[in-house]
């Protein structure tokens, strides 16, 4: 089984930030040979664009949201 960590650093509300990470699982583990989900993903919202950034730990996968 696999954790999540989603550290949202934005305005966003945990519903927005949860669709945001789902639409970086969806594209799948493309970095990191396979392993992990995109290092870097900008997705804009009504003008203003965020970023997701994922690390990969012995456990979990962790998702960092800011703003650009």
């Amino acid at each position: 089984m696999n954790k999540l960590i989603i550290d949202n650093r934005t305005e966003l509300t945990d519903l927005e930030a949860v669709t945001l990470v789902g639409k970086v699982i969806n594209q799948g583990r493309i970095s990191n040979d396979g392993k992990q989900y995109c290092y870097g993903t900008g997705i804009t919202i009504e003008d203003k664009e965020y970023m997701i950034w994922t690390d990969l730990n012995k456990k979990s996968d962790r998702f960092v949201i800011t703003t650009r």
